[in-house]
């Protein structure tokens, strides 16, 4: 018999856990200590110097600004911008406008890149289709630079901001979509008081800081500032961040094109990596690839800018010369040349990129954890990026409730002792148990079924759902189907017990009686099982659902036949006692499968799937 793995994993835990908690000590106390000296640090420079109490008030408007607008779009959109992602990848070029576009209006490279991995995990779309939205965003993150720099730094946009800012306020009071859309304005408005702060902050600084005046070789110096903007970027999460600081440098002119050019690149690379460390920690494989891609994309991108830096940089000085272009628009010139080159560099390769992320990143392999080798019990489809969109997390939900559907009719079968291969196979005879007979459910449940249980409730609890939301309802079933597999594992459980003793001896007065009651629990679950090959409310789902209302009417029968075998003296009332008890645990078990159809069908119909 397999050694179930919670048993070793425990074991494992034991042997490892004083370091494990040495370690969360140490973090714990690191915080204490480093967040507080880290604050108080913070609050003798603005003492210091006002100057960079206006530029780190600037930058902190600008970010919040920038969560405001996502909050909000994401309160207005409702499912807008999941159902232009599931569809955005019907051709490559369609994903690449996508990411475009949602980069644009989102303004965060960040998140687009994130909902892409929570929408891979889920199965919306295919991994080509997610890289070629990858590509989008890098090249959509330029769209925000672009009008930041035509914006120039004379212009103050704290005249339009602060209007903006109180109609935000009011028309946040209406709640609805009055409220996401006073959200997006207030953070519109954020961003644009932000930009100005920073300008401020930078114009104040004056002759304090002046990194045009270091002298350095061109390498040098070209590697030393994009370190500065990956750096940056990685601290403030944010390119966007990172890129309006150094216009506002260059703008002030404190330091150099060259210096600018060189942290736009760094600041690209940045944002890929903080993407992909939140990317490869809260995702399944397919995630891990797309988040390893942008990566990988953004790092070689960096490196063909650095091999043609000459090439490039004297194009956007030529056409500087050409047009009479400012500084701040060579700076948003040169971010999308070398994001455009980048793109063209991998276009050809998208499907072979695929493929070797793939091979790089194979699906883990499935432990057995089942005394028969049935699959692993870890949550597929629970990935935190998913939570990002209510939509999204909702799809998630419902294939990891379909996925504690499958192993809760694995673990049943155990308990009436068939291969969890017969579901799968057309057979009117069941196979006589295999010898000896072992009472398993009950660590199975605990080690697997309940976890896994727990995993979904932990994750619908950190679900943007309230009770106006008309997912509400949806939520709802989820968690009564869910209860409904919990309460059928437990009455499996108790059949059992009864079921081992008597179908280990053929010479049993009871026997049959047992066998006829494994077969009828087996038929039960062959039911939910078919279930998954027809299509909801159609003319056959509901013959299926009638038919399984008959088939559960047999335990009547069933009882009925043993009070005469009772009055025959063909049974004892011990046996008949002990009967009537499983047969009440098998009927419990079908109201469980009658609930789970009737309650929500769609999780358990193919076209759900």
């Amino acid at each position: 018999m397999t050694t179930l793995r919670p048993l070793a994993d425990l074991t494992q835990k034991a042997h490892f856990e004083p370091a494990m908690n040495f370690a969360n000590h140490t973090k714990r106390y690191l915080n204490y200590l480093v967040l507080p000296l880290f604050a108080i640090g913070l609050g003798f420079s603005f003492w210091y110097s006002e100057a960079w109490l206006a530029l780190c008030y600037g930058l902190a408007l600008f970010l919040f600004g920038m969560q405001c607008i996502e909050e909000g779009l994401h309160s207005a959109a409702g499912g807008t911008l999941e159902r232009l992602m599931s569809k955005s990848t019907a051709t490559p070029f369609k994903g690449f406008l996508f990411g475009i576009g949602s980069t644009f209006v989102l303004q965060s490279s960040t998140l687009v890149s994130l909902l892409t991995i929570a929408f891979l995990s889920t199965g919306m779309i295919t991994l080509a289709g997610g890289i070629a939205i990858i590509f989008g965003t890098n090249l959509g993150a330029t769209t925000g630079i672009w009008l930041l720099a035509l914006a120039g730094q004379s212009v103050s946009l704290s005249p339009i901001a602060i209007p903006m800012l109180v109609f935000g306020v009011l028309v946040g009071f209406f709640g609805g979509q009055a409220k996401a859309i006073g959200r997006i304005l207030i953070g519109v408005a954020l961003i644009f008081l932000g930009i100005d702060a920073i300008k401020a902050g930078f114009g104040g600084f004056g002759e304090q800081i002046d990194f045009a005046s270091l002298q350095f070789d061109g390498a040098t110096q070209v590697l030393i500032f994009a370190g500065v903007g990956f750096l940056l970027t990685c601290v403030l999460q944010s390119s966007h961040a990172t890129l309006i600081l150094t216009l506002a440098a260059l703008a002030s002119s404190q330091i150099t094109i060259t210096q600018g050019f060189a942290i736009a690149v760094g600041s690209n690379l940045g944002s890929s990596a903080t993407t992909a460390i939140m990317g490869m920690i809260g995702s399944e494989r397919s995630g891990q690839r797309l988040a390893l891609v942008h990566l990988f994309f953004n790092a070689v991108t960096a490196l063909l800018s650095f091999v043609l830096w000459l090439p490039f940089t004297a194009l956007v000085a030529w056409i500087a010369k050409m047009t009479n272009m400012s500084v701040l628009m060579q700076l948003a010139l040169f971010h999308s040349l070398f994001n455009i080159v980048g793109v063209m560099a991998f276009w050809r390769w998208q499907e072979r990129l695929a493929a070797l992320l793939v091979r790089i990143l194979p699906d883990k392999s499935n432990i057995a954890l089942l005394p028969d080798g049935s699959q692993a019990v870890l949550p597929r489809h629970l990935d935190a990026n998913a939570l990002l969109s209510s939509d999204i997390a909702m799809r998630a939900v419902s294939k990891e409730i379909r996925h504690l559907s499958t192993l809760s009719m694995e673990v049943m079968c155990h308990a009436i002792f068939v291969p969890t291969s017969a579901l799968h196979q057309k057979t009117d005879t069941l196979p006589k148990p295999k010898l000896p007979l072992e009472l398993d459910v009950q660590a199975l449940y605990e080690w697997q079924i309940k976890p896994l249980y727990g995993e979904i409730l932990d994750f619908t609890s950190k679900m943007d759902v309230d009770e106006a939301d008309s997912r509400s309802d949806e939520l709802t079933a989820i968690h009564m189907v869910a209860f409904a597999m919990m309460g059928m594992v437990k009455d499996g459980k108790h059949l059992q017990k009864n079921m081992s003793h008597a179908l280990a001896d053929e010479a049993s007065v009871v026997y049959g009686e047992y066998s006829e009651l494994r077969a009828h629990t087996f038929g039960s679950l062959a039911y939910l099982s078919q279930a998954g090959n027809l299509a909801l409310d159609s003319n056959n789902w509901h013959k299926h659902i009638d038919e399984f209302s008959t088939h559960i009417e047999r335990t009547e029968a069933m009882r009925h036949r043993l009070l005469q075998r009772l009055r025959d003296d063909e049974l004892d009332n011990l046996h008949v006692s002990s009967l009537m008890n499983d047969i009440n645990y098998a009927r419990r078990i079908d109201l469980s499968i009658f609930e789970m159809l009737t309650s929500a069908g769609e999780m358990f119909c193919y076209k759900a799937k």
